[in-house]
C-alpha cells in the first residue's frame, strides 16, 4: 500500500507541479509559522483563524501542511499526501472565506470581496501531483525505483 502511494515516474510535469506549488504555498506557510515575509507568525495565525471560529488543532495543521509539508512536497517525500492535503486546504479556504466573493482576485483594492481564481490555480497544480505521484527528481522516486539490473 504504501509503496503504490509512493510510487511513480520519472516525468518532468509532477517535478514542475510540486516545486511551482510547494515553492509559492511554502512562503504562506512560512508567513503563519515564522512572522516572515510580512506574516503574523504563529500566534498571530493563531489568533487571527480561531476568531473566524477555526479550532486550534485545524490552525496547526494549516500551519503545518502549508509550511513543513510543502518543503517535504518540494523534496517530493509523500508527494501525493502533501497534495491531497493541500487540495483539501484549498477546498476549505474558498468554502470557508467569507470575502471570496468574485472569480477573479481583486486586483485594484477595490472594496468588494477577493477572488478565488489563484486556489483553483494550486488546486490544479496540487491534483497533478496527487494523480501522477511526484515524478522526476523525488524522494517518492527514488525509494520506490527498482535498481537496474546488471
Amino acid at each position: 500500500m504504501l509503496n503504490k502511494l509512493l510510487a511513480t515516474s520519472d516525468d518532468l510535469a509532477p517535478f514542475i507541479a510540486r516545486v511551482a506549488v510547494g515553492g509559492v504555498i511554502f512562503a504562506h506557510g512560512a508567513q503563519k509559522l515564522l512572522g516572515w515575509f510580512g506574516g503574523k507568525g504563529w500566534a498571530g495565525t493563531m489568533e487571527f483563524f480561531t476568531g473566524w471560529g477555526f479550532h486550534p488543532v485545524l490552525v496547526v495543521l494549516l500551519i503545518l501542511i502549508e509550511s513543513i509539508g510543502m518543503l517535504l512536497l518540494i523534496a517530493g517525500f509523500g508527494g501525493r499526501i502533501w497534495a491531497a492535503l493541500l487540495s483539501l486546504v484549498m477546498i476549505v479556504a474558498v468554502v470557508k472565506a467569507r470575502h471570496y466573493q468574485w472569480f477573479f482576485m481583486n486586483w485594484y483594492a477595490e472594496r468588494r470581496g477577493e477572488g478565488f481564481e489563484y486556489h483553483l490555480l494550486v488546486l490544479a497544480l496540487a491534483l497533478i501531483v496527487l494523480v501522477l505521484g511526484s515524478g522526476k527528481w523525488s524522494v517518492d522516486r527514488r525509494l520506490t525505483a527498482r535498481p537496474a539490473r546488471a
